[in-house]
């Protein structure tokens, strides 16, 4: 793999993380109780849902891929997907979702190089097996390795509780859209055709959503 390509520069993107409001660009932490650090012992926490106000800011969970930025103190921003950085045919990467939250592939920092999502990566699996996984309720568990930072680990209970979770569409969302069921009016969040009224077109779209993951902007939780 080639590793020379531009991302922006670190320290515009730390400019912005103190000049921006509450914009989540990606749909991590839905619950927004903080389950949205990963830990790394040579590079401390990693935040798949920097408070910053840029749309690839934060990371995107799909069936198929992983895309935005996450942001690591130590070794600044990291990217989910040559499609974050417009560089996919000159430098192809990223973090794959096979549609059954197993991840793969590669995300790329431009200070620490890049950080494997599967031993399958590196065929190195038969002598350490390791790899990101993330369960139906959106929960990642596993563990990441960058050559040159080490492991990064995405579930703990103890000593410090840390997790990151990916917004999945489920009966609390259900229980929201039921709330404005047949209402009509401005601004209802389960209004998702944005046509005024909340009625059977508003749960086609909830029933395409069902059990996947959430769309960006999703408002229902």
């Amino acid at each position: 793999m080639k590793t020379r390509f531009l991302i922006w520069p670190v320290f515009l993107m730390s400019f912005l993380i103190f000049c921006s409001s509450n914009l989540y660009a990606g749909n991590i932490d839905p619950d927004k109780d903080g389950s949205k650090y990963a830990y790394g012992a040579n590079v401390g926490w990693v935040n798949f849902e920097p408070n910053v106000a840029d749309p690839n800011a934060g990371a995107m969970v799909s069936r198929y891929e992983l895309t935005g930025y996450i942001w690591v103190p130590n070794i600044g921003w990291a990217s989910l997907s040559c499609a974050t950085t417009n560089s996919c045919g000159r430098v192809d990467y990223g973090v794959v979702n096979d549609d059954n939250g197993v991840l793969s592939g590669y995300a790329w920092s431009a200070n620490a190089g890049w950080i494997s999502f599967s031993c399958e990566n590196t065929a190195s699996c038969a002598s350490v097996n390791y790899g990101v996984t993330i369960d139906r309720d959106g929960v990642f568990n596993g563990w990441a390795y960058g050559q040159n930072i080490g492991w990064i680990h995405f579930s703990s209970a103890s000593p410090v509780a840390y997790k990151v979770k990916a917004c999945v569409v489920n009966l609390f969302d259900l229980a929201n859209f039921v709330d404005d069921w047949l209402i009509t009016g401005s601004g209802l969040a389960a209004d998702l055709d944005a046509d005024d009224d909340v009625e059977f077109k508003d749960y086609g779209i909830f029933a395409g959503y069902w059990r996947d993951y959430c769309p960006a902007g999703w408002q229902l939780k």
